[in-house]
């Protein structure tokens, strides 16, 4: 199966699908993906001596194909690489990326391309430091799986045990999902459920306590995208283990596989010399400087982790080992083993012969066309990274890329460009072109409404004394409504962000939301009675039913 078939997309809510459900939805060999720096990486098991993994391979049982790719085939591949990634990041204009490639347990290549910044000339490295936004997913399963190969925590164990204040709306639901059920997006709530209220400023402990307010799917039936979900799970496995989430990771991980230059904390990624800006493109589709840096850490286990290509190579020699690195045992290879299975189905099959598209602990799982089993994973920030692995354990080979620009479908097209060149030897088709194609609809609003299309004779809104006031909601907290300078003014989050509201039509006005999952005005509409609103409600904050505010005064 094509990698980008593979893809889990980390998206929140600001399109009118998030890139997981848009590479579900695309499940044929018509679809195509986003990213920016790369790293390849091909590992053999430190548990089998030379030669062996190929004898078990070609005697193994039906289904399991013996490993084709030599290091000829890397060698001849590497040549092309340089020009062929380099030609793809200036056709997107996408300042900076960076790429590694390792085989057989080792790093065969590692570079940057472009610039760290627009209008600097600091070059793109291997060690350039880049926000990698959802691949955090999968590194912080591989920390969790290290204290659960230690027996401190077991994958099915209730997170609850470990995390007793944590709630979800059901109370079944609260005492038995698991750390895989989250890991694996698998416990009922909703799609990308807390993470408007980080765009709000909310911090992490106050977005999970408001988990408990969300409706839940049916438990276990279903899977569906939640970077929250993941993150408390990572916060009760911190507990269970005695430690900050950050130094969970950096002591079980970072550390012991020589990512020196990694960390879960955005001070850290702002306080890297060697350091790559995130970029997006204006209205007109120039690329420009991030003017709102992206702060990540309430959910930094699903998102918030910073690396560098050669980092990212170390890990994913680690993967594709089993757990040993450099010889030497860091993960229990059982527990890493559960991580690389499948334990969620993600959705239905676009057609009876497309391949299933699976969902491990903080990756995807699938198999490809040729018949290999691959692990793969997108990241996306709206507000300047896109980021990709693709691995295929089956010819001990990985890809990983890290970008500086918004997502467009550059990772995804460098990973499927680079396996292709090694694993057969030619580009099979234009990557590139196909997955532009499919992420443009990123770019497009979730809501029922289209509220940049304007009404015919629209009705004038009443006077603005009639809508100021203060109004409460359990979930979004307060919101005030002023009117003392003319127009009114929506004051929203702990932040006491303001926002102009713009008259629209009648008791409706118009707002453009804050943060990653803002993709243009939306509508916020009053209700009013006997000459004074009662009440409030937003089609963007309403996607599960928890949008409305109730006047308090």
């Amino acid at each position: 199966m094509p990698a980008f078939l593979l893809v889990s997309g980390f998206r929140y809510r600001s399109g009118s699908m998030s890139v997981d459900a848009i590479l579900k939805a695309a499940l044929r060999p018509a679809v195509f993906g986003v990213a920016v720096a790369i790293v390849v990486v091909a590992c053999s098991s430190a548990m089998a001596d030379e030669g062996s993994a190929a004898n078990q391979a070609q005697t193994g049982p039906p289904g399991d194909p013996h490993q084709s790719v030599t290091r000829e085939n890397v060698d001849t591949a590497l040549a092309g690489i340089p020009e062929l990634v380099e030609n793809m990041r200036r056709a997107t204009g996408v300042p900076g990326m960076a790429i590694a490639v390792v085989f057989e347990d080792e790093v065969v290549y590692s570079a940057g391309f472009g610039v760290c910044k627009l209008g600097s000339d600091d070059p793109v490295g291997p060690d350039t430091v880049f926000q990698i936004a959802s691949l955090s997913k999968a590194l912080s399963a591989t920390a969790v799986a290290a204290i659960v190969g230690d027996g401190t925590i077991a994958w099915e164990d209730p997170v609850v045990d470990h995390l007793p204040d944590f709630r979800l709306s059901d109370a079944y639901v609260t005492e038995h999902v698991t750390y895989a059920d989250l890991f694996s997006h698998r416990s009922g709530l909703p799609a990308h459920a807390g993470d408007l209220l980080e765009d709000l400023g909310f911090d992490r402990r106050e977005v999970l306590a408001r988990l408990a307010q969300q409706p839940l799917f049916p438990f276990r039936a279903q899977h569906d995208y939640t970077n929250f979900g993941l993150t408390a799970a990572a916060e009760a496995a911190a507990v269970a283990a005695g430690i900050p989430w950050e130094e969970l990771i950096k002591f079980r991980l970072f550390n012991p596989a020589g990512m020196e230059h990694s960390s879960a904390r955005f001070e850290d990624y702002v306080a890297a010399e060697n350091r790559a800006t995130p970029h997006q493109r204006d209205v007109d589709g120039n690329w420009i400087v991030t003017t709102h840096q992206r702060d990540p850490d309430a959910q930094s286990p699903a998102g918030g982790i910073c690396s560098t290509a050669n980092d990212l190579g170390q890990w994913l020699r680690l993967q594709l080992a089993g757990g040993v690195l450099s010889g030497e045992p860091i993960i229990d290879p059982a527990a890493l083993l559960a991580m690389q299975t499948p334990h969620s189905f993600k959705g239905p099959l676009s057609a009876p012969s497309a391949h299933a598209n699976l969902y491990g602990l903080g990756m995807g799982i699938s198999v490809r066309d040729d018949g290999y089993t691959s692990w793969s994973h997108s990241g996306a920030f709206l507000l300047g990274t896109g980021t990709n692995f693709s691995m295929i354990p089956g010819q001990r080979l990985g890809v990983v890329t890290i970008t500086n620009g918004q997502p467009v479908g550059l990772a995804e097209a460098t990973a499927d460009t680079v396996l292709d060149l090694i694993v057969h030897g030619k580009v099979s088709r234009d990557w590139l072109g196909g997955y532009m194609g499919l992420f443009a609809n990123l770019y497009q609003s979730e809501t029922p409404t289209d509220w940049t299309e304007l009404v015919n004779n629209p009705v004038a809104p009443a006077s603005l004394g009639t809508y100021a006031g203060t109004y409460e909601n359990d979930y979004y907290g307060p919101m005030m409504i002023d009117d003392s300078s003319g127009t009114l003014v929506m004051t929203l989050g702990p932040q006491a962000m303001t926002f102009n509201l713009t008259p629209y039509d009648g008791d409706t006005f118009l707002f453009t939301p804050p943060g990653e999952n803002s993709v243009g005005p939306t509508g916020i509409t009053f209700e009013v009675e006997d000459g004074q609103s009662v009440s409030v409600s937003c089609e963007f904050y309403d996607m599960t039913g928890l949008g409305t505010w109730t006047r308090s005064r």
